[in-house]
């Protein structure tokens, strides 16, 4: 099972191969998917090499080989892969068949008609420092229904900042949130801190006390007692316009 970012990375080198017979640089993998450092492309292609879907080539510059691709993609994706802008779900092996293409305030309406539900967009997340409690219901937003599973209620937020970049979560995106409050270790929530101040990052709990991991090298990760962290959702998707 791949994440969205180890998926993106093999679909760039493979896409990259087969168009000029040459795997990219770090630097062009660190570009194409957006993040501040090559740390964070070591570590997806030492992931990508675990799992068998790359192999080094040794003796020879730039030498990354795809082996495999994930087996249940269609050819048009087997030959030219497409730039996915809408992450859902779990993240796993299964990509969308054609690109998606928020735009706006009302992302994906012209792509996904009749598989569009509306939910709030309730204001902003830290994606950082902590700032001020989510604002009151802003507007609504339309989100596809693929993201969000029967049951449960769903809100939005617009991400300020760039702590959790190195998840492909950008200052300016959308997030989909699932309403609740619990969540499972590592999953990625908004967290409201002393009924104040609200922020999106990575679960862990440790003992008794709550750990909020960033995604970025650039900031520490936030260590609170357990009753001072009210955990208000867990991300279920993400949105971005071009």
């Amino acid at each position: 099972m791949l994440t969205r970012k180890q998926y993106d990375l093999l679909m760039f080198i493979h896409t990259r191969v087969n168009q000029s017979g040459v795997s990219p640089s770090f630097d062009e993998m660190k570009d194409a998917l957006d993040l501040r450092s090559k740390s964070g492309i070591h570590r997806l292609i030492t992931a990508l090499e675990e799992r068998g879907y790359i192999r080094r080539l040794p003796h020879r510059a730039r030498a990354l080989e795809v082996v495999k691709l994930p087996e249940n993609m269609t050819h048009k994706q087997r030959t030219g892969a497409p730039h996915l802008s809408v992450v859902s779900g779990d993240l796993d092996d299964a990509p969308a068949e054609q690109p998606l293409k928020p735009a706006g305030s009302r992302p994906l309406e012209a792509d996904f008609r009749g598989s569009v539900s509306e939910v709030e967009l309730v204001g902003r997340i830290a994606a950082g420092q902590p700032i001020e409690a989510l604002e009151n219901s802003l507007n609504r937003i339309g989100v596809p229904s693929m993201m969000m599973g029967s049951g449960s209620e769903h809100f939005a937020l617009e991400v300020k900042g760039d702590s959790m970049i190195d998840e492909g979560i950008h200052d300016g995106d959308y997030v989909v949130i699932e309403k609740r409050d619990t969540a499972q270790n590592g999953d990625i929530v908004v967290a409201l801190i002393e009924g104040q101040e609200a922020t999106l990052k990575r679960l862990r709990r440790k003992g008794g006390a709550i750990a909020l991991e960033a995604a970025n090298p650039a900031y520490e990760t936030q260590i609170y007692a357990a009753e001072k962290v009210q955990i208000q959702g867990r991300l279920v998707g993400l949105m971005r316009s071009y």
